[in-house]
């Protein structure tokens, strides 16, 4: 069991699975540093002074912090943004596949598809 475990661990999936997992922890830090520290001001003094990390709404003893919500989402939505940007590049970098070798040709006597090591039509029996 020992010897499958660390087999399922060394494999390349779970390796670059961790990689990716710790990659986006530390990016997503860097996104809400982002949004907190750089973006949330500018949009609160846009909007007249508001500091969106004290926006609260108290409901008996519950406060409902709402500010640190709206914050939250913009950095999701920065996440995605730049997610998408990313893979729109890697899919315009990404070479297409290469086309298949042709496995048909037509005949040009009878005009039908034949396999493309005929050398000699089947249908009109034409020497190609």
């Amino acid at each position: 069991m020992l010897k499958e475990f660390k087999d399922f661990v060394m494999r390349g999936n779970v390796i670059d699975l961790a990689i990716a997992v710790i990659i986006g922890g530390a990016f997503g830090k860097i996104v809400a540093s982002l949004v907190g520290d750089v973006l949330m001001p500018v949009i609160g003094l846009l909007l007249g002074g508001i500091n969106f990390s004290e926006l609260a709404l108290t409901v008996g003893d519950a406060v409902v912090k709402y500010g640190a919500f709206i914050q939250s989402i913009i950095d999701f939505l920065v996440i995605a943004f730049v997610i998408f940007l990313f893979i729109r590049t890697m899919n315009r970098i990404q070479k297409p596949a290469p086309a298949a070798d042709p496995t048909t040709k037509e005949c040009p006597y009878c005009i039908t598809t034949i396999s493309i090591k005929a050398k000699r039509c089947p249908n009109c029996t034409s020497q190609l």
